[in-house]
């Protein structure tokens, strides 16, 4: 019986296909259902037999170790040579779409904190 392995929702297109040959490299037999139209199901990488989940999440759990330090270290690199996204630069880069974000921000906060901020005022 399948079994999923990894839910593909916030999984970039190089992790999902770096798992996938991870997979293959040791035999162990998957396949992967694609995202559904209206973003209600993510899909995923299944693996064709549950009996391989043990040995296939212990991979994932090294690889993911791996990935997470190559991907702090590709990210401290950015920050050193001054290529990180930060708020400033994507101010810079797009103003109205960050300005916009920000009214729906305090918009929202105001919406939220208004009950309150009228009882104050009895």
């Amino acid at each position: 019986m399948p079994k999923l392995l990894l839910n593909l929702r916030n999984v970039t297109e190089d992790e999902a296909h770096e798992v996938a040959e991870l997979m293959s490299e040791h035999g162990i037999e998957h396949y992967a259902t694609p995202p559904g139209p209206f973003g209600i199901t993510a899909g995923g990488i299944w693996l064709k037999d549950a009996d391989d989940f043990p040995r296939a999440r212990a991979l994932m759990d090294d690889y993911q170790a791996e990935r997470s330090r190559r991907v702090r270290a590709e990210l401290e690199q950015a920050r050193k040579e001054g290529r990180a996204e930060t708020f400033w630069t994507t101010l810079r880069r797009h103003p109205v779409r960050t300005a916009i974000y920000l009214a729906v921000a305090v918009f929202i906060l105001m919406i939220f904190f208004a009950p309150v901020i009228q009882l104050g005022d009895w």
